[in-house]
């Protein structure tokens, strides 16, 4: 078996810098602190989640708004700093969507209807296939081509405040929040379906010289 150099080479191989491979220098700031925290908040929000006590739904609700507090404030600080980097760029979107399938998995395991499963399928296939297609143009070098559009950030507030609400379970302020918090999923699913066209089709005319 090969062995690895320790500077991450394998013997014989070219260097990566002769084969044109660009290295980067990952630091950590703050801003990506972070973002590390969000995804490290994950294993917490499940455990909380499925504990078996009336504080769990409120306690869980409260977890995901804070990762929701975590994500605004590290795109704000990285910006007023000047801090943005590749590996931030990269890590945010992940911590994002690792925190929304976590929540859409233990809801739909939690209440096992149709009625969530759906709008969860349709959520999650769309970020699967949205950042496959990112992934693909970014290598063309035409990543901007699929940024994110403002129907896409109208999802993304739709969504949070439907996961909010299912998360937190119980009625507020007389409210029928697991009511709402279903029917604000189907907005969201709606959404994300327009705004994966909208990139669809963005990328389409970039690749057909359009």
């Amino acid at each position: 078996m090969s062995s690895m150099r320790i500077d991450g080479e394998m013997p014989g191989k070219a260097p990566l810098a002769a084969a044109g491979v660009k290295r980067h220098r990952v630091i950590i700031n703050i801003p990506i602190v972070l973002t590390l925290l969000r995804i490290a908040l994950i294993p917490l929000f499940v455990l909380v989640f499925y504990l078996p006590y009336g504080w769990a739904y409120p306690a869980s609700a409260a977890i995901f708004a804070l990762a929701g507090i975590t994500d605004w404030l590290d795109g704000y600080l990285a910006r007023r700093w000047r801090q943005i980097s590749a590996f931030g760029a990269f890590l945010d979107p992940v911590a994002d969507k690792l925190m929304v399938v976590a929540a859409l998995v233990m809801l739909v395991s939690r209440h096992g209807t149709v009625w969530l499963a759906v709008p969860a399928i349709v959520i999650t296939g769309r970020e699967i296939a949205v950042s496959a297609l990112r992934e693909y143009m970014a290598e063309l070098g035409q990543r901007g081509i699929v940024a994110v559009s403002f129907t896409g950030k109208i999802k993304t507030t739709c969504q949070i405040i439907a996961l909010l609400m299912l998360l937190y379970h119980y009625s507020l302020f007389d409210l029928p929040t697991h009511a709402i918090g279903v029917a604000l999923m189907y907005i969201a699913a709606g959404l994300t379906l327009w705004s994966m066209v909208f990139y669809l089709r963005a990328a389409w005319r970039t690749l057909n010289g359009g």
